[in-house]
């Protein structure tokens, strides 16, 4: 079997660097890396491990933060080398390969004047972003990343190519917005509707150093009343951190499609909590998106996960939470925190089983998470995550499967609620013999 792609194994000089995560505390070993640049060697591949019994994972940009797209003995399906981009102007469709990332989507689209429902962080690979949902600063106003998905192509068992969109493949379309990757083939392109052009936005972040316990507690409470009658045009991430260097403190960053004055108005509940600053800043979306994935380094050590949060919680709870940053650290840790990710708007208005991402009625994501320094102090810092974990889980209803948690015992219902079986029938139907397995796909 003749490959035209690169191919990386343990005797390759690039082998250590090509088999790394982002998630640093991740570090598996697979027995190839094929960085594949055409349909041929993908399918190829497939072919290949199948006849060999070996286990296929398939990454893009790397992101996963348990590292399914790796595996030890694994066949790696690299496809960050097919990252071709072409915009349909009659259509007002963009169709993208399965690698491109963030950052070259946001380059190319922008230089024509249109924003896009994308991820924060620059390297992360656009076709796992979109179909584990795909939460973003702007999905409160444009919808999920898989929201605006009209057709995907996947190269599945068989090494043949599939089309699915809303009339051909209707059923795998539907699973595929939202039931994260790699469970039904490999994606090898997106076609998305695009957004309207939009000349600027205001990109903003609210900074409260050293606050006081009962500050941050008004701030959360402020942030549950604020975000589920805030203007669809905005979203907000944030969080309260507990930082080797800075302390205890609040960082928010967020997205508007608007003017700053406009902006004023609607961020007032935040103005009124005493000890803050906010910044403001008028610029292109390309501008604004660039100087968000900035704040992101090349790679970080660490444990997390995200649940979904529907409903306010009492002051007493919010106090909980609060007392899992103001705690002691673990050994090792840089930073603890607790961040929200902003839901409603436009995610709220689809219905629960029009896709597979089912928690649409969520008003807002909550992550816990520690990074540390290196992955001598990873069994604290990961004991730290799972113990505060049991109370978060107590209190919000599923997982978000981009930020996925291994632990999790009831994984599918927690990702997918009550859309589990029409997943798993579509699994049985487009992967019978469970080619693409991994620790947490969809199980029939």
């Amino acid at each position: 079997m003749i490959f035209l792609s690169e191919i990386i194994t343990p005797n390759s000089r690039k082998y250590e660097q090509a088999r790394q995560e982002w998630n640093r505390s991740i570090q598996k070993y697979p027995c190839a890396i094929i960085y594949c640049e055409n349909y041929k060697d993908i399918s190829n591949a497939i072919h290949f491990a199948r006849k060999n019994s070996m286990p296929i994972r398939v990454r893009s940009g790397g992101h996963n933060y348990e590292g399914y797209s790796i595996d030890n003995g694994a066949i790696v399906i690299d496809i960050s080398k097919l990252n071709k981009i072409q915009i349909d102007y009659r259509k007002n469709t963009v169709t993208i390969q399965g690698g491109v990332n963030n950052t070259t989507l946001y380059n190319f689209i922008s230089s024509k004047g249109y924003p896009f429902p994308g991820g924060a962080c620059p390297t992360v690979g656009v076709s796992g972003y979109a179909l584990g949902g795909g939460w973003g600063y702007s999905c409160r106003y444009f919808g999920l990343g898989c929201d605006s998905l009209t057709e995907i192509k996947l190269i599945n068992y068989k090494g043949c190519i599939i089309t699915a969109n809303k009339s051909i493949n209707s059923d795998l379309f539907w699973a595929c917005r939202g039931a994260g990757g790699g469970n039904f083939g490999v994606i090898v392109s997106l076609t998305f509707n695009l957004p309207p052009k939009v000349d600027k936005v205001t990109l903003f972040e609210i900074y409260y150093p050293n606050l006081s316990k009962s500050s941050q507690i008004k701030f959360f409470d402020t942030w549950q009343k604020w975000i589920t009658t805030a203007d669809d045009k905005i979203n907000m991430k944030g969080g309260l951190y507990n930082s080797k260097s800075e302390g205890i403190y609040i960082r928010c960053s967020g997205l508007f499609y608007g003017t700053p004055k406009e902006l004023q108005v609607i961020l007032k509940p935040f103005k009124d909590i005493k000890g803050g600053n906010i910044s403001v800043d008028y610029l292109s979306f390309l501008a604004a998106m660039n100087k968000i994935g900035s704040s992101y380094p090349p790679y970080e050590y660490f444990k997390s996960t995200g649940r979904f949060v529907n409903r306010y919680y009492s002051l007493d709870e919010i106090e909980n939470l609060i007392d899992i940053i103001n705690q002691e650290r673990p050994l090792g840790s840089i930073l603890t925190a607790v961040n929200i990710y902003g839901l409603g708007g436009k995610v709220s208005k689809v219905n629960k089983s029009s896709t597979a991402f089912y928690y649409r009625d969520a008003r807002y994501i909550i992550l816990i998470q520690s990074v540390w320094e290196n992955n001598i102090n990873k069994p604290e810092n990961v004991r730290w995550v799972d113990k505060n974990f049991k109370y978060l889980y107590s209190i919000t209803n599923g997982s978000y499967v981009n930020f996925p948690y291994s632990p999790l015992h009831n994984y599918q219902h927690d990702y997918y609620g009550q859309n589990v079986n029409a997943l798993q029938y579509v699994k049985c139907k487009y992967d019978p013999y469970n080619v693409f397995m991994f620790q947490q796909g969809i199980k029939y």
